[in-house]
C-alpha cells in the first residue's frame, strides 16, 4: 500500500513494525531535545520573582509543582490523619494524588525517586507516542499517523514527557486501551482499567466511554455482529472502571477514618477560587466561566455564552468534522466521554491545559490535511504554545493562574 493511501493499514511485518518504532522514536528524542532547550530558556530568563528563583536547573524544574506531591507519596505515603487548614477546611494533601506512578517510578529508581521519575515518564512517553501511532494506522496513512505523533511529541504540553508528573504514564494506558478497544481485544482491558484508575483520577470517564461504545455497538449490530462474548465484556468493563473509579475514595475513606476524605481533599484547591462549597456537577465549569470573566471585565452573562459556545463547538466538531470522524468513533466516544468527565468534576484553572492531556488522540485530526503550509502551521502553533506554557508556569509560576 501506498504512504499516502487513506485506507488504514497497519505494518503486519517485522521488518515495519521496527520502521514504526525507529521513526516514532526519532520523532520523540527530536521533540524531547526541543523542550529540553525550551526549558534551558526558561531557566535562563527566571528571575528573583520566580517560584523556582534565578536560573533553576532542568532537575529543579523536573520536580516542581505536583512532582513534590509525588515524591513525598514515594517517600512517606498518604496520611492517616487529613490536614486542616487555619480556616478549618481540610488542607491541600496527598490523598489527591494515585500511587501507581509515585511508587513505581521509586522502584525503578531503585530508592532514588526523581531518577526513577525521569525513566519512567521519557520510557512511557515514548511507549504511548507509539501505541498513538498504531491507533492512528487503524485509520490513517503512515505519513498522517507520523505527523499526529509529532503534533503529540511537540504540542504544547510536551513538557508533560520530561516532568515528574504522571501524565505520561497514564497516557500510556489510555493509548493502549483505546488500541484494545479498536482491535477488540477486551481481556486486556481487565488490567489497563486499574493500570489508569491507580495512576491519575479520570477512569470513570472510561466507565462513561464503554457505555457509550456498547450503545453504539448495538445500535450497529446489523452492520457489526455485536457477539454475546462483547456484550458481557463491555458492561463487566463498565461497571469495573465504575468499581476503580470509586475504590480510591473508598480507600481513602478507610484509612482516614473519613469517608468524605478525597472530595473534600479534592475540593481544598478550588477553596481559593470560589470558596467552601459542597460538590455539585457541572457547576464547577459555570462557576470558573463567571469567575475568570469578571476578573477581565467582561461580566459573567460573556462567560457563559463563551462555555456554551465552547461545549457545543466541541461537540459539533466530534460529530461533524471530517477530519475527526476520519478517527473513528472509538476516538470520538472517548473525547465526549472526557469531556462530560470534565465538565461534571473539574473546575478550570491554569491547569486546564494539562487536564486536556487525554484528548491527545484528537491530534490525528489535525494531521488528515495533506497542505504541507497546514501541517507545517499547526506545528509552528505546537511549539509556540509549548514555549508559552513552559516559560508562564516554570520561568515566571508567581501568579493564581500559573500553577501547570
Amino acid at each position: 500500500m501506498a504512504d499516502d493511501s487513506l485506507t488504514p493499514a497497519l505494518e503486519p511485518d517485522p521488518a515495519r513494525r521496527v520502521s514504526a518504532a525507529v521513526r516514532v522514536g526519532v520523532i520523540y528524542l527530536a521533540s524531547r531535545v526541543v523542550t529540553t532547550l525550551f526549558m534551558l530558556g526558561t531557566a535562563a530568563l527566571s528571575t528573583a520573582a520566580s517560584r523556582h528563583g534565578v536560573d533553576p536547573s532542568l532537575g529543579e524544574l523536573f520536580v516542581g509543582w505536583d512532582a513534590q506531591w509525588y515524591w513525598l507519596i514515594a517517600d512517606q505515603g498518604y496520611p492517616s490523619d487529613l490536614p486542616m487548614s487555619d480556616g478549618g477546611h481540610v488542607a491541600q494533601n496527598a490523598w489527591a494524588f494515585m500511587p501507581l506512578f509515585a511508587v513505581l517510578a521509586k522502584v525503578v529508581g531503585f530508592g532514588v525517586w526523581p531518577i526513577g521519575a525521569l525513566v519512567v515518564t521519557l520510557v512511557a512517553g515514548y511507549l504511548a507516542c507509539l501505541v498513538f501511532y498504531r491507533l492512528m494506522r487503524e485509520r490513517l496513512d503512515r505519513s498522517a499517523a507520523s505527523w499526529a505523533v509529532l503534533f503529540l511529541a511537540a504540542g504544547p504540553m510536551a513538557a508533560m514527557f520530561q516532568v515528574g508528573y504522571a501524565e505520561s504514564l497514564n497516557l500510556l494506558w489510555l493509548m493502549l486501551a483505546l488500541w484494545c478497544v479498536v482491535r477488540r481485544r477486551f481481556w486486556w482491558l481487565y488490567l489497563l482499567v486499574p493500570l489508569m484508575g491507580f495512576t491519575r483520577p479520570g477512569v470513570l470517564a472510561f466507565s462513561l466511554f464503554l457505555a457509550l461504545y456498547g450503545i453504539w455497538r448495538w445500535m450497529q449490530r446489523r452492520n457489526d455482529p455485536l457477539p454475546l462474548s462483547h456484550i458481557v465484556h463491555i458492561v463487566v468493563l463498565g461497571l469495573w472502571a465504575l468499581l476503580v473509579g470509586f475504590s480510591w475514595q473508598i480507600i481513602a475513606g478507610l484509612v482516614t477514618g473519613d469517608p468524605g476524605a478525597y472530595l473534600t481533599t479534592e475540593l481544598s484547591w478550588r477553596i481559593a477560587w470560589v470558596g467552601d462549597g459542597p460538590f455539585i456537577p457541572f457547576v464547577a465549569w459555570a462557576q470558573a466561566a463567571e469567575f475568570w470573566f469578571t476578573q477581565w471585565g467582561l461580566g459573567n452573562v460573556t462567560g457563559y455564552v463563551v462555555l456554551a459556545a465552547l461545549v457545543l463547538a466541541f461537540a459539533a466538531a466530534l460529530i461533524w468534522l471530517p477530519a475527526v470522524r476520519r478517527l473513528g468513533v472509538e476516538v470520538r466516544l472517548w473525547a465526549a466521554a472526557y469531556a462530560v468527565y470534565l465538565l461534571a468534576v473539574f473546575f478550570p484553572q491554569s491547569s486546564v491545559f494539562r487536564l486536556l492531556f487525554p484528548l491527545s488522540p484528537l491530534w490525528g485530526a489535525f494531521a488528515v490535511p495533506r497542505s504541507p503550509w497546514w501541517r507545517g502551521g499547526v506545528l509552528v502553533a505546537c511549539l509556540i504554545g509549548q514555549w508559552w506554557w513552559i516559560f508562564t508556569m516554570y520561568g515566571v509560576g508567581n501568579q493564581y493562574w500559573q500553577v501547570p
